[in-house]
């Protein structure tokens, strides 16, 4: 197959993510040009990655013909492009959240029922350990997973894995949430390492999703993400087994435990001579998730990137939704109830929206 014709639209820190994992996947995709509004900041990205630059997104579009389009904009002004690139009927993947509110979650909604074909890029759960973990719980070596204790990733993201680990699609729920001060020492940003030691304060919100017969328990201080001196964690609990970050628990039958790990696989180590990459993750005899993208170095979050391309690619060509709008919007959704169960202190029960009904 010929590889995928895509554009950006855009040009802030999260697009140089889909020009990377073009660039490094030069088979499966050709970035035919790039939009942003600044004219010295088009010329850059133009000059730094060796793609047409274009002044308006009817001039790209009208130039290049792509199977679709990347939207990386905030959602405020993504929602006016996405409109346009409906009306053109240019597939397009657009950044999370697609919008900041539920009138303007509503909005963009409206445009599947008018024909646009929109995918979202969350891409953390094809981050190769999460994915991992997914295929784990959705085996039969967990039983049914009643549990998700999420300390990850902020909001709208945190709350994808929740969904996808327990399953959850738009079904209600109550959320009960607190926020907390703590002190932190200050690590690592957008911009690089720290340059001075410096302490801050951390804003850490739990939150518990109760969905009846399933519980989502979200933790994350907003100085998390890259930090040196916090970690990530991860649980998930099923009837008949466990996963404790990369520990899995399970047994055979009620006399008989089992435990293995999930085990990174890496090319490129000591005598490898295979090339510097990642190869999956393996455990108790089975591969659990291999790298679609074998010999491309790329990191997990690249890698993640590059699969939401992939499958944008598929769902372009007459294939399946892979991260539907109304999913997004689902998740951006409990994200809003969440804060509002912040705000006033008080439970928030959530319900299916009109997109999700």
């Amino acid at each position: 197959m010929e590889p995928a014709d895509i554009v950006i639209i855009g040009g802030g820190w999260r697009a140089g993510f889909f020009l990377l994992a073009a660039r490094e996947l030069p088979r499966l995709f050709t970035i035919r040009g790039i939009h942003t509004r600044d004219t010295a900041r088009r010329e850059r990205l133009s000059a730094t990655w060796g793609v047409p630059a274009f002044a308006s997104v009817d001039e790209l579009v009208s130039a290049t013909k792509p199977l679709f389009a990347v939207v990386s904009l905030p959602p405020a002004v993504a929602i006016e492009v996405l409109e346009e690139l409906t009306r053109r009927g240019v597939p397009a993947l657009t950044e999370t959240p697609p919008a900041t509110d539920l009138e303007s979650l509503a909005r963009v909604n409206k445009l599947t029922a008018r024909g646009g074909r929109i995918q979202v890029a969350e891409q953390f759960i094809f981050q190769p350990l999460h994915a991992a973990r997914i295929a784990v719980g959705r085996s039969d070596l967990l039983g049914k997973l009643s549990q998700a204790q999420i300390s990850f990733t902020h909001g709208y993201h945190g709350i994808s894995l929740i969904r996808h680990y327990l399953g959850i699609g738009f079904e209600s729920c109550k959320i009960t949430a607190k926020r907390f001060e703590s002190p932190v020492l200050k690590g690592p940003d957008r911009a690089g390492p720290p340059t001075e030691e410096k302490i801050v304060t951390a804003n850490q919100t739990l939150a518990w999703f109760d969905f009846g017969d399933r519980l989502g328990v979200y933790d994350f201080a907003d100085n998390q993400h890259r930090s040196y001196v916090r970690s990530d964690r991860i649980l998930l609990r099923g009837e008949r087994g466990e996963i404790n970050q990369t520990r899995v628990r399970h047994v055979l039958d009620f006399r008989t435990p089992m435990e293995f790990d999930l085990t990174r696989l890496e090319a490129g180590q000591n005598t490898s001579l295979e090339g510097y990459y990642h190869k999956g993750i393996v455990g108790g005899g089975q591969w659990w998730y291999q790298n679609p993208f074998p010999n491309a170095r790329l990191a997990d979050d690249e890698i993640a990137v590059a699969t939401a391309l992939q499958k944008m690619s598929d769902y372009a060509r007459g294939g399946p939704d892979f991260y539907p709008l109304a999913e997004a919007s689902h998740d951006q959704y409990l994200s809003l109830m969440m804060e509002q169960a912040v705000t006033t202190g008080q439970p928030v029960d959530a319900n299916a929206q009109t997109w999700g009904r």
